[in-house]
């Protein structure tokens, strides 16, 4: 049956591609959120059309969901002839803003040269696609399997994923007995096994001051002053501190098994959203925004207190000092076992479709395991698909045509070991 199962997906290679470029199409842009629900229609109609049960559901009060941008996800379900086992492959289908530099249309889904272009083609419309196809075949080739196979086309992953995977988890669609096994197809190469990311805080400091004329600052107090001293003691101990520290979580690239901060924006003072000349005002408030990722030896409450340290010495020693820290995202890190059973059947996939050992690694960032992990309690998840991170996000993204139908054959070996074989 393996032989027929790798047969069928081979000949289905020009649907396949055709099918990546049709998702594609869709300008799927988070933020706003454009197009949620025409591209999550035409994935539930494709599905439908071969025999699966279709669900849309919307994150209502979700953030950024709106009657014009309305937060729309898509879950198909086949159930097999017996009781078993469920396989999920959950796809984010948001994308970010095409940006500048395109030599292709973002948007046309274009074919040249064995690869598909267009923003979303590695991330990670390529992997979806890679999906359906491997999940379609395996049907087509096994119709009297045990258990089930689900499809999800979700949204927000590129803003944390809350209107999306965060949404359904709530809601048991990411748990036990519904659900025994995940594959989320992010682009980390079609030889790879991402077994979970690093974790992450996210959070917005504020230093603040007292206005005053600016032609008169000794009678203010000026936050952006108090920034830079933050500024100068993160450059002298905290950065040195974090570059010291190493993990054994494969994580890829090699700069990123460590841990780091991201100064992700900073503002103080007067505001960009004003025509002529600015106010002459000593500005009372600065933040700053940081986005700090850590190791699986660390622990939150280490992470934030090498922060909170330094802001409270500086409360201490500098004049007038003042801080707010407020939390915007934390997310814990994961790693899931190599002798899981989902690790082992897309291991074995990878094995017997490529003629190699798979690489393990970690993600530099999160994705929506995390939330399959925090509120699902389901830990059988890794992410598995074709496409190279390096690209995603950039100018002339592309995914390889030859890379979309190997993975689609290891995910439907997957399927093969996970389901019919138990």
């Amino acid at each position: 049956m393996s032989e027929a199962l790798l047969r069928t997906i081979e000949e289905r290679t020009d649907e396949l591609v055709a099918l990546a470029s049709d998702l594609i199409r869709f300008p799927t842009v988070n933020p706003p959120g454009e197009a949620y629900a025409p591209c999550a229609e035409f994935i539930g109609a494709r599905l439908a059309s071969r025999g699966f049960q279709v669900e849309f559901i919307r994150a209502e009060g979700a953030p950024g969901d709106s009657d014009r941008y309305p937060r729309v996800n898509v879950v198909a379900r086949y159930d097999g002839r017996t009781r078993g086992q469920t396989v999920h492959f959950n796809s984010h289908i948001d994308v970010v803003e095409a940006g500048a530099g395109w030599t292709v249309d973002p948007f046309g889904g274009e074919v040249m040269d064995g690869k598909v272009f267009g923003r979303g083609a590695c991330d990670m419309k390529g992997g979806l696609a890679a999906s359906i196809i491997a999940a379609e075949a395996f049907i087509d080739v096994n119709p009297d399997f045990p258990g089930a196979i689900e499809v999800s086309g979700t949204v927000d992953e590129e803003s944390g994923g809350f209107g999306g995977v965060a949404y359904l988890a709530r809601r048991g669609y990411f748990s036990k007995p519904r659900v025994d096994h995940v594959i989320i197809p992010e682009p980390l190469n079609k030889d790879r096994i991402c077994l979970g990311h690093r974790g992450v805080w996210w959070a917005e400091i504020e230093t603040r001051g007292e206005i005053a004329h600016g032609s008169m600052p000794f009678l203010g107090d000026c936050a952006v002053r108090h920034m830079g001293a933050v500024m100068e003691a993160f450059e002298r101990e905290l950065f040195p501190a974090l570059d010291r520290k190493r993990t054994r979580m494969p994580v890829v690239p090699e700069g990123a098994r460590r841990s780091t901060l991201n100064i992700n924006a900073i503002h103080g003072g007067q505001t960009d959203d004003y025509d002529g000349l600015p106010s002459p005002n000593v500005p009372d408030s600065c933040r700053m925004v940081i986005d700090r990722r850590f190791l699986l030896e660390e622990t939150l409450s280490e992470v934030k207190s090498e922060v909170i340290a330094i802001l409270d010495r500086l409360r201490h020693t500098r004049p007038r000092f003042d801080y707010q820290v407020r939390d915007i995202m934390e997310v814990q890190p994961l790693m899931t076992e190599r002798h899981a059973p989902v690790v082992e059947a897309v291991a074995g996939g990878i094995r017997a479709v490529l003629g190699q050992e798979p690489d393990y690694v970690i993600s530099p960032g999160t994705y929506d395991q995390k939330h399959i992990a925090r509120i699902g309690h389901l830990h059988d998840c890794i992410a598995y698909g074709p496409g190279i991170l390096d690209l995603a996000h950039r100018p002339d993204e592309w995914v390889g045509i030859d890379d979309m139908v190997d993975s689609a054959k290891v995910m439907g070996l997957a399927l093969d070991g996970l389901l019919r074989r138990r």
